[in-house]
């Protein structure tokens, strides 16, 4: 398990995007949330991937302090998502407490995924957080010019989250005149990721929120074969050496970021 290196007494963290609901984390997910709580971790944003996931991730929300959810259907999940879902989600974003519609998104990369099914589930779901007022929390793989599009002609005006953002600093712009933080995680970490390192270097501040995925995108040096929203410090760690400001300016702001864009407190 990682243990944060130059952690200051005060810093307090916001996890923007952790799946603390997987059955990887069956065995010690307590554990988990009980040591979060000890190292200062204040906060996690669980995001449902499809519709199966939901009410857990509720349950969980509810007994753990800290924890504001998400639903979603999630384009990687495509086969496992019915038609039904879209009415059920709908339904279900009425029920409080919802902090965002998520993860939500397109993912061109992935070539074996329906672009236009992909598409049409994902204008649906933008339009239920509309129709909601509410953020969304966005998965995006090479395809950051159509989702941008598709936000604009829809008129969607409710903000979010990227959630690991790898677009340029152009699009960066545009999202954050969209309203939206931009996710850095773990992928950050490693000095191979040139590009990110320089976005996550030269990004305005408030436009950053910090992220693990787990059990996904674990960071340089993990140990276990998942990640760990305890490794959010590895990813604070390394935000801080890119960046001019103080740990704890930075630990602040993008907390703070984080609840903005989430609207919760």
């Amino acid at each position: 398990m990682f243990k944060p290196k130059r952690k200051a007494p005060n810093i307090k963290l916001f996890d923007s995007h952790c799946h603390l609901d997987f059955s990887v984390f069956d065995n010690d997910r307590d554990a988990i949330f009980e040591q979060m709580r000890k190292v200062g971790i204040e906060g996690v944003l669980i995001p449902g991937v499809k519709k199966d996931n939901w009410r857990f991730i509720r349950q969980l929300a509810a007994i753990k302090q800290g924890v504001y959810v998400a639903l979603g259907l999630h384009p990687m999940f495509l086969k496992e998502h019915r038609k039904e879902h879209i009415h059920d989600l709908e339904l279900a974003a009425g029920i409080k407490p919802l902090a965002a519609i998520g993860e939500i998104g397109l993912d061109f990369y992935e070539k074996s995924l329906d672009r236009k099914v992909q598409i049409a589930l994902f204008k649906a779901q933008v339009e239920i957080a509309k129709s909601c007022k509410l953020p969304i929390v966005l998965h995006v793989r090479k395809a950051h010019e159509d989702v941008l599009l598709y936000l604009k002609t829809m008129k969607f005006q409710e903000g979010g989250i990227v959630h690991a953002y790898n677009g340029s600093m152009q699009q960066a712009e545009r999202y954050r005149d969209l309203g939206f933080k931009l996710g850095f995680g773990g992928a950050m970490t490693y000095e191979r990721s040139v590009k990110l390192r320089d976005l996550a270097t030269n990004l305005p501040l408030t436009d950053i929120v910090l992220e693990t995925d787990a059990p996904d995108m674990m960071p340089a040096g993990c140990e276990k074969d998942h990640n760990s929203p305890l490794n959010i410090f590895q990813n604070f760690n390394t935000l801080v050496e890119l960046r001019e400001e103080s740990s704890e300016v930075i630990a602040e702001q993008t907390t703070q970021n984080s609840l903005d864009a989430l609207r919760v407190s």
